[in-house]
This record gives C-alpha cells, sequence and structure tokens, in this order.
C-alpha cells in the first residue's frame, strides 16, 4: 500500500515526524506553563521570553565562551531558572492574592523588556546552531531521512514531559503542591514553607522553558523573537489541555504536534490556525479543558 486519502503514504508518515518533533518542543513548553499556573494562577507570558533566553544562551556559550552543547544543555536552563527565582521574588511574589490580570500584565511587560534588551544587542536577524557533533548523523528511515538530532530532541523532551508528570503526580513533593494548588494555609500548617515552593516552581517551570530552548536551537533559527512567535499556541495548548493540567499539557501538545503535521498534508493553509480551531471546539464543549476540573 503506497497511498492513504490519496497522498502517498511515506509522505503522510515524513509529516507525522516532522510533527511529533514540533509537538515534542509544544509539549514541554506548556508543561512549564501549567505547572506554574496551576500552582501560582499566573498566567506567565514571559514563558516564550524564557524559551528564547535558554536558546539564546546556548548560542552565546558557544559563540563566545567555546562551550559545547552538552555543556549548554546543562547550563542554560539553570540561568533561567535562576533568572526565572529573582522575577518570582522582586516582582511577582508582592501580586499574590490580586487579581490574575495584574501578573499577565506584569509578564508582558517583562516579555517586551527582555526580547528589548536581546534585540538591542543581536538584531532581529536569526542565527544557526548546529547540533553536536556526536548527533550530526542522518537516519535512514525508510519513508525519509531523519536528522538524528531531531530523534534526540523528540526522546528528551519525552522523558522530561513525563519524568516531570510522575514527580508530581507519585511523589511526595508532588502532594505538598497538588495540595498547595487547592489550601495554601493547610500545607503551612503542617510545616511547609509554601513561599519558597512557589519561588522554587516558578524557578522549574522557567528553566523547563529554557531547555525547551537549548533543544530547539539546532532545529530553528535562533532569534530574539522566537519565543514571540511560540507563545499564543502554547497558551492555546494549555487551554485544550485545562489550565494547570500537567498531563493534559504533554498530551495536548504531542497531540497537536502530530495534528499539525498532518492538516499541513491535507490542507496547508488551515495548519497554523488548527490549534486555535480544536480550542474553540473544546471550549464549547468542555470549558474546563480536555483534562481540567470545573470549580
Amino acid at each position: 500500500m503506497t497511498e492513504l486519502f490519496g497522498f502517498p503514504l511515506p509522505l503522510l508518515l515524513g509529516q507525522l515526524m516532522l510533527g511529533l518533533v514540533n509537538g515534542a518542543f509544544y509539549a514541554m513548553l506548556s508543561l512549564g506553563l501549567a505547572v506554574i499556573f496551576g500552582l501560582m494562577d499566573v498566567v506567565n507570558f514571559a514563558h516564550g521570553a524564557f524559551f528564547m533566553m535558554g536558546a539564546m544562551f546556548a548560542w552565546m556559550g558557544g559563540q563566545y565562551l567555546h562551550l559545547n552543547f552538552w555543556w549548554m544543555l546543562l547550563f542554560a536552563p539553570l540561568l533561567v531558572g535562576l533568572f526565572g527565582i529573582g522575577v518570582e521574588r522582586v516582582a511577582l511574589r508582592r501580586l499574590r492574592g490580586i487579581d490574575p490580570i495584574y501578573g499577565l500584565l506584569l509578564t508582558f511587560g517583562l516579555t517586551l523588556l527582555i526580547e528589548g534588551v536581546f534585540r538591542s544587542f543581536f538584531g532581529v536577524a536569526g542565527a544557526p546552531y548546529n547540533p553536536p557533533e556526536l548527533l550530526s548523523a542522518t537516519l535512514n528511515l525508510g519513508f525519509m531521512y531523519l536528522p538524528a538530532y531531531y530523534l534526540f530532541a523528540v526522546v528528551a523532551s519525552l522523558l522530561v514531559c513525563f519524568g516531570t508528570w510522575l514527580l508530581i503526580d507519585r511523589t511526595k513533593l508532588g502532594a505538598y503542591l497538588r495540595a498547595g494548588t487547592e489550601n495554601p494555609a493547610l500545607i503551612q500548617a503542617f510545616g511547609v514553607n509554601f513561599p519558597r515552593m512557589v519561588m522554587l516552581t516558578f524557578g522549574f517551570g522557567s528553566a523547563l522553558a529554557g531547555l525547551a530552548g537549548v533543544l530547539a536551537a539546532p532545529v530553528i533559527q535562533v532569534s530574539p523573537l522566537m519565543g514571540s512567535n511560540l507563545i499564543i499556541v502554547v497558551f492555546a495548548i494549555v487551554v485544550i489541555g485545562g489550565m494547570g493540567s500537567v498531563l493534559g499539557a504533554i498530551v495536548s501538545g504531542l497531540a497537536l504536534g502530530l495534528i499539525e503535521g498532518l492538516a499541513k498534508v491535507f490542507y496547508s493553509p488551515v495548519s497554523n490556525t488548527v490549534v486555535f480551531i480544536l480550542m474553540a471546539l473544546v471550549l464549547t464543549m468542555r470549558p474546563a479543558g480536555l483534562f481540567g476540573k470545573e470549580k
């Protein structure tokens, strides 16, 4: 069988594979956003900027410090996470308990500030970031030639996503986090330092965005504007999965990547808007999202 629905089978399989690569990045970005919203009720519009910072730090580390990809895979998310901790300590902590719209406006302004700083130093033209030599080969899958780095990025993203889900869903720390979303005063009564837990959670969510940026750097052009092109799509994915749902963010991100891949085959013009069509359909039938809980 060489055709399916009138399209060559290798074309469909190739687009599904590329969609899985995009979906892995969507899932990791959505995961960090869902973790932050689930505990803090903060719609972190700066998440795309943190993604960009991870990629830019990786590029800068190679360009100026001659550090290879593997070192920057460790250092760049750490730097972004520390920056996120600073943002929570200095700014977001002061907004706790008031209307969430102020957090959204603050992080939106922070996005403009971060992008403006990087744009003033590096401009808006994209810069290439080569994958490590170990992963520079190309794999023959029979229906397409796939760069080995793409496969590594997918596997690494999935391991991080499901490892985070297990941490939150199956450990004592995760139980504290889930309890904190429902009743912060109760877990503080058990001796848990809730403000510190919130600070570290925001840092962890920011680091996830930075890690996604490092993994995406060899796949897409590194640019100060790369995060702003993704953040609206990532917000839509989080809404589809259910605001604050970690599993929903992972499943929805992966599913959207695959659906986008198929849309490019069947009707290419709709591929850029399919996420918003899905969001409208899901919210019509289930306002809390696929994995969200009605309040």
